[in-house]
Formats: structure tokens, sequence, C-alpha cells
């Protein structure tokens, strides 16, 4: 007999929602409190002292040299009012929100390029890339772009000069995109990530505060470039292995914060998380960027630019724009925009997309076109220009710049066609919500069931305690046949899968772990956002470091004590997830109402 039909009820409107957006003045701004307040950088480096900061220092192939690292000016150098900008002085957040709010900026374009079409004008063979400093390397060496920034930097700031000068960048990218341990180890020289980031930035410094003393109303800032690596946390390079990965998420997050201590010991003004195919690499980024701001208390704006990879509008492990922007969002980034693999005209409907959800400023650098037969890029200076007036035409950018392909003239040629339109606006401020993530993203004030009240679907039936079938499947190490039972509950409707592990037969460290890293390879299971649930709070870290998208931590409370909760909710909030927390104390559970609320308000 075939069920009734449901009748399907408007949705239920609350107080929350009657709450009228405001204009926002500024995008998300991170809670510390140099940040909160505004505080300028002091670019005194040689003040932080923090020991993982002096560490990286110390192992340095720049130890026991006497470097400079601070970059502070004096403070009357330049007038006071924007557009001057004087570091010490002034708040880089503030600089850049007045810049942003004005008028579409100008970043730099392709490093590689240019210096492929130096090496065609000039001789750059392996004897050029190893130069007097690498001369007897015991391994070849060319092809390590940013290496030349030792070896051969007069040509890495002719290349910065030409930006500035020819392209009139405001905003100068370091030559740092494969400066770390990890995508060093091609070339055996993991030690030198610390230099390698120190001088690609130091060299930036030096170009832009040139092209600065000759027009102060045009000040030029140096952007720390921070790569994918050439590993991924989301994606097993083994067919056979789905749970097998080449890199940690804690590998990532040490090889990104050597990155960054190098690169603001070298005088960045801004932090770039670009070109990013793993948003879980990203949030790694993120992370090693956070603890760097809590060590050094520091407010340093951060940007973060995706790379879609094909026409589907997906990243390489799978996500949406949506869903990457919805998965470091937490960080409070300045700027997100999209940059390389694609040309201009082929990154329209996903940078509409992201224009339409995402509330700090854009930008995008895209492609000189797609790479032809031999590898290059066939879009003159006019065409590339003429492909991107529809992000200014719509106001869909802030900041515009060119990628693969792009020269200076080409950069030029974009400042010309973006001088006669406005800039982005920031969308306007609503009432806060929970924004999840998967392979695709999931607002949870958007969920609502046949009755119109709010209600989010979460499948219990990876849950230890939940399925007895999932049990005897986890016992045998079954995992194949375990992700069938989560597909089949996305299948059926589930908006969140609950992952549970929890059985004093099971190590469920490890099996809270693998069963994670073979799920995020499932797209049919890891489209959805995952509650990642367990009694030890070890547990659902340890799975939560193989998530890219933003997951919900079940659960947290007081039983533990005010002092360890704050300690757990401050981890979950640095990894960017959700948390569900009990109505527990050190007393127990919340029985009556007065109970629930005390502990609640607490």
């Amino acid at each position: 007999m075939k069920a009734p039909k449901r009748t399907q009820f408007p949705r239920k409107s609350f107080d929350f929602n009657e709450i009228q957006p405001k204009p926002a003045t500024e995008p998300p701004c991170p809670t510390s409190d140099a940040a909160q307040n505004r505080v300028p950088n002091p670019y005194m480096n040689s003040r932080l002292t923090h020991e993982k900061i002096v560490a990286i220092r110390a192992k340095a192939t720049t130890a026991g040299r006497n470097i400079n690292i601070d970059y502070d000016q004096p403070s009357d150098l330049y007038p006071e009012s924007f557009p001057h900008f004087v570091r010490g002085r002034d708040s880089a957040r503030e600089y850049i929100t007045s810049m942003f709010t004005s008028r579409i900026a100008m970043y730099d374009g392709a490093m590689g390029t240019m210096i492929q079409n130096y090496g065609k004008r000039n001789r750059l063979e392996e004897e050029e890339f190893r130069g007097e400093t690498f001369k007897d390397w015991n391994c070849n060496v060319k092809g390590n772009n940013d290496m030349l920034s030792m070896s051969q930097p007069q040509i890495i700031q002719g290349i910065y000069r030409q930006y500035l000068e020819v392209g009139e960048a405001e905003f100068l990218g370091t030559n740092t995109f494969s400066s770390t341990t990890i995508a060093m180890a091609d070339y055996e020289m993991e030690a030198y990530a610390y230099e390698l980031n120190y001088e690609g930035a130091r060299l930036a410094r030096e170009v832009c505060d040139e092209v600065t003393a000759k027009d102060p109303t045009r000040p030029r800032l140096v952007i720390g470039v921070i790569g994918p690596t050439n590993r991924t946390g989301s994606i097993s390079p083994s067919v056979e292995d789905p749970a097998h990965r080449n890199v940690t998420f804690d590998e990532l997050v040490e090889t990104y914060f050597e990155q960054v201590v190098g690169l603001m010991d070298g005088g960045a003004d801004i932090l770039n998380v670009e070109t990013i195919f793993d948003t879980l690499n990203a949030k790694a980024a993120l992370y090693a960027i956070g603890e760097y701001l809590e060590f050094s208390g520091l407010d340093v704006p951060v940007f973060i630019s995706g790379t879609l990879v094909d026409q589907s509008g997906r990243t390489l492990s799978g996500q949406t724009g949506e869903a990457f922007y919805a998965s470091v969002r937490h960080a409070k980034p300045m700027c997100v925009g999209l940059n390389c693999a694609l040309g201009a005209s082929h990154m329209v409907p996903f940078l509409e997309r992201l224009s339409n959800v995402v509330e700090c400023f854009m930008h995008v650098y895209a492609n000189a076109g797609l790479p032809n037969a031999m590898g290059g890029y066939d879009e003159t200076p006019e065409s590339m220009a003429a492909n991107n007036e529809i992000f200014f035409k719509n106001g869909w950018v802030n900041l515009v710049g060119g990628c693969c392909g792009a020269t200076p003239l080409h950069n030029a040629a974009l400042k010309h066609m973006s001088a006669p339109y406005g800039p982005r606006k920031l969308p306007d401020v609503g009432p806060p919500k929970m924004w999840l993530s998967g392979l695709e993203d999931l607002v949870v004030d958007d969920v609502h069931n046949h009755l119109g009240y709010p209600f989010l679907n979460v499948g219990e039936r990876c849950n230890i305690s939940g399925s007895i079938r999932f049990k005897k499947l986890m016992m045998k190490g079954d995992y194949g046949t375990a992700m069938d039972i989560a597909k089949k509950q996305v299948t059926d409707g589930a908006h969140v899968i609950d992952i549970n592990v929890d059985d004093g037969m099971l190590d469920g460290l490890a099996a809270m772990q693998k069963f994670v890293k073979i799920a995020v390879t499932e797209p049919e299971v890891s489209k959805v956002p995952f509650m990642l649930d367990a009694s030890k709070f070890d547990i659902v870290i340890a799975g939560l470091k193989w998530c890219q998208g933003k997951p919900i931590i079940n659960s947290i409370s007081l039983k533990v004590g005010e002092e360890l909760f704050k300690e757990q909710a401050t981890l979950i909030k640095k990894h960017g997830a959700a948390l569900v927390c009990m109505a527990f104390d050190e007393h127990g559970q919340a029985a009556e109402m007065e109970d629930k609320v005390r502990i609640c308000k607490r």
C-alpha cells in the first residue's frame, strides 16, 4: 500500500529571522586583540622571541649570520592620511579596507612565466640556477625557480620591478610558491626553506620600498606567497589503498609554520595561501598562520585563493567553490578568490557563485587562457583584459592580477580595463549562521522538515552504538562495506553523517582516522559534512585532521572542568569545526531547566 503524501507546510518564522541585515564597513575580523583593535604591525621581528619562532631561526641556514629582520619606518616618512602607508604607524588591515572599498587594486602576474621568458632571452641553465651559492650542489636544480632568490637575486628583483613599474602592481607576491621543506625535498634543499622565504620576501620588500619612494601615494605592499606543496592530505597516492597518505596534517603545519616565519622575517605585509587544490592543505597552512599570529601577537591580513581545476567548478580534491569557502572562513581572511588552472572566460560562473556567498573582499588572478599544445598561453594583454572585464562590470572583485602566462604587459592592460569600474561591495551583515561543508556546502538554517521547522537529519548508522551491523564490520576491518552504509544514509536523505567508533575492543584512534581518510575519497559519502563523535577528545581531533571540509564535533562539556573545556573549545575553533556542547558540568548532567540554562550560560 502506497504511503499517503505528507503535506509540506511553509517554513516557520522566528524572531531571529526578522533581524535586518546591516551594511558592512569591513570584512569579518579575526578575534585577536591586535586585529580587533587594528594595532599596526611594528615590523620589529627581532622582538618576537616565542620559543617556536626562535627555534626556526636557530636551525635555519642563516643561523649565526647578522641578517636584518626589522622593517619599521619613521612615523613621519609620509603623510598620515590615506592613501599613504607607513610600516609601524599604520594598520595594514585599515589601509587595505580603505583601498578595496575605493577602487579595484592591482596584484602582480606570473613569476614562472617571467623566469621562462628570461631564459629564452638569456642563458638560464643548470649552471645559472646553481650560481655561486649552490655551484657544488649534489643534484640537478634547474626548474627550482624559488632558489633563484638566492642564486640569482638580480633576476628575481628585476621581475619584481617590472611588475611594479610596467604592470602597475600595488601588491607584489614573493617568489616562494614552493619554499617549504616538503616541496624542496625534490632538490634536497629542505634545510634552506627558511632562507628561501626570507630572501624571497626581502628582495620584494626592497623593490617595493624603492618604487613606493618614487610615488608615496601608491604604496606597494609585499604579499608572502604560500603554495600548496606537492603533496595532498585528502587524496591517496595509492590506487590500491584509499586510506594511504604521503603527508599528515601535522607535517603540513610544521612546514608551513617555518615558511610563515621566513616570510615575516623577510618583511611581508600580508600572507596569501594560494592555488589551493586541496582544502585540507590550506587548512593546515591557516592553522600554522594562526599559531604564528598567536605567538607573535601581530595582526597580519590573510588572503586565500582557491583553484578550480576544470569546468566542473571543483578543486582537485572535489570541493565546490562554496564548500571551499565554508571550510576556510573560520580564519577570517580579508580577501578570498580564485587563481590559476583556468582562463578568465572559464572562471565566470564560478567566480559569480563565490561572489554571491563570500563575506570578505574578493580577488581573481586568472591564467592568460588555457595552455596550448606546447604548454604556452596565447591570450594577448588586450584579449586577457577583455575576458576579465565581466568581473569588473558585475562588481565581483576588489583585487585583480594574472597567473600563468600573464606578464607585466598583461597586468597593465588589466589595470587599464578595470579603471572605470568600482570595486565589489561587501555584502550586508546578517545574523550568524552555521555553515558546514563536505564536498558541498550546507547552511543549516536552510534545512527544515515537512512541518516547516528547522531540522538537520544526522545519519547515525556509522555509529557503533547505533548499528550492530556497522559495529561488526568495524571489528572485522571491513571498511569497504562500512562505506556502503554511509552511502545509503546520504541517498536516504541524511544531511550529515555521524562517525563514532567508540568500543573497548577497538583501537578508536586508528579506526577513526582510517574511516575518515577512506570516507573523504568517496564522493557519494563526503559530499555531506561529517559529525565526528567520540567519548575521547583525542579521537575526534585525530579525525578532524583528515577532514578538508567543516565538520561538527560531538561533543565537549564542562564535566572536564572549565580550564580543559576552554582548551578543547579553542583547539576546535582553530581547526574551524562546528561544535556540540552538552549541558554537563563538574557535578553531572543538567536535569532541570534551571540547571540547563545555568550551564549553557556559563
